[in-house]
């Protein structure tokens, strides 16, 4: 009885991850097709919320239910990455994200991408930080900013590209906290 209901809790926490993921090129077809579609920004904005929301609730459900599970793991922030990165390309794509941002954000991702291979073939799993945690939210709300823009500034930025520098920065710490934490594998190895 208990193993029926750790699968079903896992089945259900995976098909919200799932869902994220969908959502990656809807919301990115709305964005590159906002010059024709009425409200495209709008619509594209509550289907990112949406797919932020999830990422929350797996999260809540998860620790709630004890249900934590390496793919677990893998798949939510997969499935964070393939958002904010779908996205912040769309929104490049449209002029309405720095592609030098998008470099940064897109660069630790796969910097990190990396660094989790190499330390999983040590068998060892990384967990997200609080700076992990902190860049992902930050980046959530920095694309949603950038999706629902206001028509003035503040100073010489929109308010959603002050967003974005500071996802930016928090992204290069948070890269700097996991790197600091597991960089030894990089230098524990031959090359080949």
């Amino acid at each position: 009885m208990e193993r029926t209901r750790e699968r079903r809790a896992a089945a259900l926490l995976n098909r919200i991850t799932y869902l994220r993921v969908a959502l990656v090129p809807a919301v990115m077809g709305l964005v590159l097709a906002a010059a024709e579609v009425p409200h495209a920004y709008g619509l594209a904005a509550a289907l990112f919320g949406l797919a932020a929301a999830t990422d929350f609730l797996d999260g809540f459900l998860a620790r709630r239910w004890a249900a934590t599970t390496t793919l677990g793991s893998f798949l939510d922030t997969t499935a964070d990455k393939l958002l904010v990165t779908g996205a912040l390309i769309a929104l490049v794509a449209v002029g309405r994200a720095s592609p030098w941002v998008a470099t940064v954000i897109v660069g630790r991702e796969l910097v990190i991408l990396g660094l989790r291979g190499a330390v999983a073939a040590d068998g060892t799993v990384i967990r997200p930080s609080i700076w992990g945690k902190l860049k992902a939210n930050v980046q959530f709300v920095a694309v949603l900013l950038a999706l629902l823009r206001t028509p003035e500034r503040l100073g010489p930025l929109y308010p959603d590209e002050y967003a974005m520098i500071a996802a930016a920065a928090i992204t290069v710490m948070s890269a700097a906290d996991y790197l600091a934490r597991f960089g030894r594998v990089f230098s524990s190895g031959g090359r080949r």
